[in-house]
């Protein structure tokens, strides 16, 4: 069945804040073989003109996926789920997200089309810190795999 037209353009609620700690940036930095100082020493980032240790670009992933995951719950929507698989991501930072840093998410329907019997999703997320400030926008294409023929 194919998604909804009308909901492009949709916004959903900001997300509850999240706050980003020294430690989940290190285990971050560490699960993905970065080992830029500026992740794990706060000397490091603040010789490089940061307040505090920075995440590496991916870090905000985790927390934009999961506020898609309010498009993707949205009944009214019709996503099937369980043939979505992840197709592309790209950011475009404003700054660096920073440990203590309380982050949100505002998450935007930005295109839906089909090709080739697929259904292809294109999420904004907007990412503000505890001051309003826009920090980051990331782009989740999501595809929900036609069904098989029987």
């Amino acid at each position: 069945m194919a998604l909804d037209q009308s909901f492009v353009g949709r916004s959903y609620p900001p997300t509850e804040p999240y706050e980003v700690g020294r430690e989940k940036i290190r285990e971050f930095a560490e699960a993905v073989g970065d080992a830029n100082p500026a992740y794990t020493d706060a000397e490091a980032a603040k010789a490089l003109g940061h307040p505090d240790v920075i995440a590496p670009p991916t870090f905000v992933f985790a927390i934009t996926f999961k506020a898609a995951g309010q498009v993707v719950a949205d009944p009214q929507l019709g996503l099937d789920y369980s043939r979505v698989v992840h197709g592309d991501q790209k950011f475009a930072y404003n700054r660096p997200v920073r440990a203590g840093d309380r982050l949100t998410v505002t998450s935007t329907i930005e295109k839906i089309r089909s090709m080739a019997g697929n259904e292809v999703l294109d999420i904004r997320g907007d990412v503000r810190d505890q001051d309003g400030e826009h920090v980051v926008t990331a782009w989740t294409k999501l595809v929900a795999r036609a069904a098989e023929e029987a």
